[in-house]
């Protein structure tokens, strides 16, 4: 369980969807940045499959993961998706709750938004 958090991440970015799969339990949660919520490996697997490949110019950089304990750990990261033409960059955190049977159980998305 180590580094579940780094191979789920990996395979979110290159869409590798058996891994993913590998990494979430049955019941997992997932809570995006605007309240949407996915509840259930089917119905999430489902949501990111459609999602990720829509996502023009889509790239991720991982600054760190953090492991608090074996069910907790925090990811710091940056998406970049094109908008208008452009690069818009999302700083972000993601909360991940952990199942030492099960992989990832909750995932949490917390962003940054730019001044205006």
């Amino acid at each position: 369980m180590a580094d579940i958090i780094e191979r789920y991440l990996d395979a979110i970015a290159s869409h590798d969807w058996d891994v993913v799969n590998e990494c979430i339990a049955d019941d997992i949660v997932r809570v995006g940045p605007y309240g949407d919520r996915y509840a259930g490996r089917d119905e999430y697997l489902a949501f990111i499959a459609d999602l990720m490949p829509k996502l023009k110019g889509y790239a991720m950089d991982l600054d760190r993961v953090t492991y608090v304990s074996d069910a907790r750990a925090y990811a710091e990261l940056s998406e970049t998706v094109e908008f208008d033409g452009k690069p818009m960059r999302t700083p972000e955190v993601l909360v991940f709750e952990l199942d030492s049977d099960a992989g990832i159980a909750r995932v949490d998305i917390f962003i940054q938004t730019p001044q205006g």
